[in-house]
């Protein structure tokens, strides 16, 4: 019997799709894939390596991003250094060079918990008298300045009416307020509080109030088509809106509440940095003072460091760092 040519055709093709037909490759071409895969030519499966990533592709990049950052201040300090002892060695020098600094206040750097009674403490002590009095004058500057600045950003009325007010009054110098703060409490550790509430809180007030008049209208309609409340609306809204003006006044609160502390220090003693200095002073301890101004420096530097990094963790990157 004769079969139409068309299931001729597809017997024909049923036979083929059994038949494996070998592909020509060149030789090259075979033996880099025997090579890659690992197994005979014939397999068609290919098994790549993973490539491997060298640490130091990863290392240099950052080392090098690090070096150009702790690099020129480090080289600015150096020479800084050499520069200080070499014009400070000559004899009739008023100042003693890095290296006498050094030799002098070396119990100080190495020994900084010793207590003896009194006032004589290590520098640990003294710098931590200083941090609790700036600690509660600052948290009170925070919370009166974020209440008083969104209270004077959110009404034009108390805007005119404490505006001028907060304008003369933050003029005022640190120290001008102790000996008013010193008849008040009739006690040196309120008044150096009060003296650091009143020199941190104006700029925590101005800038929050202009963070609160920044807020863009479309925020207030949002929030008026929702039907916040007023609690609502300063927690959703207005803070999280004005949050990188809060946090700049929040840094230069901290930056003068520890220069307005070591300042009244020096005025109402007892244990402290300020008192630590002064005392210094008065024994014409040259070489401690300088040791306690580089203390001075690097706390300030981190009490900003640690604003600026809560900062940039509430406003997710917002705020000038």
């Amino acid at each position: 019997m004769k079969l139409p040519a068309a299931v001729v055709t597809g017997r024909r093709r049923m036979e083929f799709a059994h038949v494996s037909i070998p592909v020509r490759q060149s030789r090259p071409a075979a033996a880099a894939q025997q090579s890659l895969a690992g197994t005979p030519s014939g397999n068609n499966v290919l098994a790549l390596a993973p490539r491997p990533v060298p640490a130091m592709k990863n290392f240099l990049p950052q080392a090098s991003a690090v070096g150009a950052r702790l690099g020129p201040p480090a080289v600015v300090v150096a020479l800084a250094l050499v520069g200080w002892e070499l014009l400070c060695r000559r004899s009739g020098s008023a100042l003693p060079p890095p290296s006498k600094v050094l030799s002098d206040t070396w119990e100080l750097i190495v020994d900084p918990f010793f207590d003896r009674g009194g006032i004589d403490k290590g520098l640990f002590w003294h710098l931590s008298a200083s941090l609790q009095r700036v600690a509660f004058g600052y948290a009170l500057a925070s919370v009166v300045g974020v209440a008083l600045g969104t209270l004077v950003g959110q009404s034009v009325w108390a805007m005119r009416g404490l505006d001028p007010i907060f304008q003369v009054l933050r003029t005022v110098p640190p120290l001008a307020w102790l000996p008013l703060s010193l008849a008040a409490f009739r006690n040196g550790q309120p008044s150096a509080i009060f003296v650091i509430f009143i020199t941190a809180v104006w700029p925590i007030i101005i800038n929050t109030a202009v963070g609160i008049r920044n807020i863009p209208n479309d925020y207030r309609n949002v929030a008026a088509i929702l039907r916040l409340n007023q609690a609502e609306f300063f927690l959703k809204i207005m803070l999280p809106a004005a949050a990188p003006y809060i946090f700049t006044g929040l840094r230069v609160g901290i930056g003068l509440s520890w220069l307005a502390i070591v300042a009244a220090e020096m005025l109402i003693g007892g244990v402290g940095i300020g008192f630590f200095i002064w005392d210094a002073w008065n024994s014409s301890h040259i070489s401690e003072i300088i040791l306690a101004l580089v203390y001075v420096g690097l706390v300030g530097f981190l009490l900003d460091r640690l604003v600026a990094g809560m900062a940039t963790l509430v406003t997710r990157g917002t705020a000038a760092n």
